[in-house]
């Protein structure tokens, strides 16, 4: 339905916050593993989009948009951050040896504080 694959790899849960957040943001996925980003919105934003479970989320790039969801074990999901991928980007930190900046949960949260709502991305669908 939303062209994902859920394969039980270390990508499954990338693709299920890909999906979630494409049902809430009303967002059009872009094909498996485009670089940077992986969505666009209605008003033509690239949006990268990052779900986790544990305290930090890693990027390689710097996004247009950032949207990051926390999966809870029962299913559902919640927002930590939605709003411009520049300032998670500079917040985040030295490249790794995997080659992504790691920024944690708390930070994101934080740093959420300072999104004013014209810069988020409306959450449509709950």
């Amino acid at each position: 339905m939303f062209g994902r694959r859920f394969a039980p790899d270390g990508h499954m849960v990338g693709s299920i916050g890909e999906v979630y957040a494409a049902y809430h943001y009303e967002l059009e996925l872009l094909t498996a593993s485009t670089e940077t980003h992986d969505a666009l919105s209605k008003n033509d934003l690239s949006v990268q989009i990052k779900a986790t479970q544990s305290k930090s989320v890693g990027m390689r790039s710097e996004p247009e948009h950032l949207i990051v969801l926390g999966l809870k074990k029962n299913g559902t999901n919640f927002e930590i951050y939605n709003g411009p991928g520049s300032l998670a980007w500079s917040n985040a930190g030295k490249i790794q040896k995997n080659g992504q900046r790691s920024i944690g949960v708390s930070k994101l949260k934080k740093l959420m504080k300072q999104v004013v709502t014209s810069e988020r991305l409306p959450r449509v669908n709950t």
